[in-house]
């Protein structure tokens, strides 16, 4: 990976604030119709395992609504879990099952209550901000995701990172700095993206 340019973290300001700004353009009724189609698309390109763990998230704002397809998942075996909030640091990912009571969570955000089990997801469902068509992607500038991850990994685990986006959350490059981590794939409502063989 190339030394980041001293203007990165301002151009990823400037990318991450666009992309919101054209997702937040949506009408309601064509992110309703665009997160069926992505859960569509999902059915034959998404491989799992009978009980393999997987973390999606609950929408907020103009977020890609993923009931349709974490719904989809859990029919397929999968086993879903949701982020949840600890602090201004941590995320964790609880069990959500069809019947699991969500309850308000820290800054402003709602999941599983403590009674749920905490599970380590082995497939991600990633949101961002944007992302290019080398699997680098934005997210929202808290670090949580980058941090989840890396603490999988000094587990010794290596969750399938799968980015959930609109297509025109799109972007030509994403400005790359070290702590950055490559998704394996992207889900938009135009299909699946794998990006295992592009450079990165």
């Amino acid at each position: 990976m190339s030394e980041p340019l001293p203007d990165n973290p301002m151009r990823k300001t400037e990318l991450r604030r666009q992309r919101l700004a054209a997702r937040d353009a949506l009408l309601p009724a064509e992110r309703v119709e665009k997160s069926l189609a992505l859960a569509v698309h999902s059915a034959g390109a998404i491989a799992l395992q009978a009980g393999a763990i997987v973390s999606g998230f609950l929408p907020i704002r103009s977020e890609v609504d993923l009931h349709p397809l974490m719904t989809l998942l859990r029919d397929r075996g999968a086993r879903i879990c949701v982020p949840v909030v600890l602090d201004r640091e941590t995320i964790i990912f609880r069990e959500m099952t069809a019947e699991t009571e969500l309850v308000p969570g820290t800054f402003g955000t709602s999941g599983p209550g403590p009674a749920a089990a905490e599970l380590e997801p082995e497939i991600m469902l990633v949101p961002l901000a944007a992302f290019d068509a080398r699997g680098h992607r934005i997210g929202y500038g808290g670090g949580y995701y980058d941090r989840a991850i890396h603490r999988l990994r000094e587990k010794g685990l290596n969750p399938r990172l799968i980015g959930i986006a609109f297509d025109c959350q799109e972007v030509a490059s994403v400005p790359e700095e070290p702590h950055d981590m490559k998704l394996d794939a992207v889900l938009t409502e135009s299909g699946y993206r794998p990006f295992a063989d592009m450079p990165a």
